[in-house]
């Protein structure tokens, strides 16, 4: 849910949110989460709620070339930040984290480093999905690796002209929407929730 919260906070829409309960949500299509309530809509799956808000607030390039780079580009961000999203389900987060940071380093940084030389947007000349996905993912990663990316100047830059747009830098301030990191408090809820057994 926080790729969509990103989302939703770049399109300058105002969200209500509220929690999903054992109860409700055998009522899931799917038995899925995260669900997003939107133009008389109940909407699952992640990717299929992104491209929908993407399409509506023009976040999702200007021809099916441009929408198809976006999306590439998008899922190699939501491949990375799964793996990170996952650590918390592990009894031993170091060898993940290892992975993680080894193949951010090695395999999907190197693409987002190419990509911006020159170009201040990932595709099109202008903000798209890709672009706030990218500040998100490098966000997390520091959390985890704080100097994961002084090999990436490119990236840095980027993610530095990103974070002033106002409705990001509102969004990355304390008492805003976002989410922190999964934690044990997060592992808990899920496993209640989705009836879920470790190791998965």
């Amino acid at each position: 849910m926080e790729s969509i919260r990103w989302l939703l906070t770049v399109a300058e829409v105002e969200v209500s949110e509220r929690g999903v309960s054992l109860k409700s949500y055998g009522a899931l299509m799917f038995q899925q989460v995260p669900l997003v309530e939107i133009d008389g809509m109940k909407l699952i799956q992640t990717k299929a709620i992104l491209n929908y808000i993407a399409e509506k607030y023009n976040l999702h390039g200007k021809d099916p070339k441009d929408r198809v780079m976006i999306n590439m580009y998008s899922e190699g961000l939501m491949d990375l930040m799964e793996m990170i999203i996952m650590v918390p389900f592990s009894p031993d987060p170091k060898p993940k984290l290892d992975n993680i940071q080894s193949k951010a380093k090695e395999r999907y940084l190197p693409v987002y480093e190419k990509a911006l030389t020159g170009p201040v947007y990932l595709v099109g000349g202008k903000l798209s999905l890709a672009d706030v996905l990218l500040v998100e993912c490098t966000l997390m990663l520091e959390e985890k690796f704080p100097a994961i990316l002084k090999d990436f100047s490119n990236i840095k830059s980027f993610q530095g002209r990103m974070i002033q747009i106002p409705a990001i830098n509102r969004f990355l301030q304390p008492g805003s929407k976002r989410k922190p990191q999964p934690d044990e408090k997060y592992l808990k809820n899920v496993m209640e929730v989705l009836q879920f057994k470790l190791p998965l």
